[in-house]
């Protein structure tokens, strides 16, 4: 399958030419939805799938909280299953005065 086409601005950190797509499925993943638009969402979908995206993304150690949301309204999974979620519950920060 050829390689998903994403914006070269999501992967400002790394190497985008040396990216490996399979080996590193978990990072890209993550990236995508955190900082892509949607057509390197719907992109990402296509290469990886919903059942390997929904995978890295319940086990994820972090999302930003719209991130979290977002993902939860498209994939139809409550907040309780993703384990960023329980985590960011269990540590919870001080309250800003």
């Amino acid at each position: 399958m050829p390689k998903p086409e994403l914006d070269r601005r999501i992967f400002w950190d790394v190497d985008f030419d040396k990216l490996d797509y399979d080996a590193k499925a978990a990072f890209i993943i993550e990236r995508v939805f955190e900082r892509g638009d949607v057509p390197d969402i719907r992109n990402c979908r296509r290469y990886y799938g919903d059942e390997k995206i929904i995978e890295v993304l319940l086990n994820a150690k972090f999302l930003p909280l719209a991130t979290l949301h977002f993902v939860s309204a498209i994939f139809n999974k409550p907040l309780a299953e993703f384990r960023c979620y329980t985590l960011r519950q269990s540590n919870q920060a001080h309250l800003p005065y």
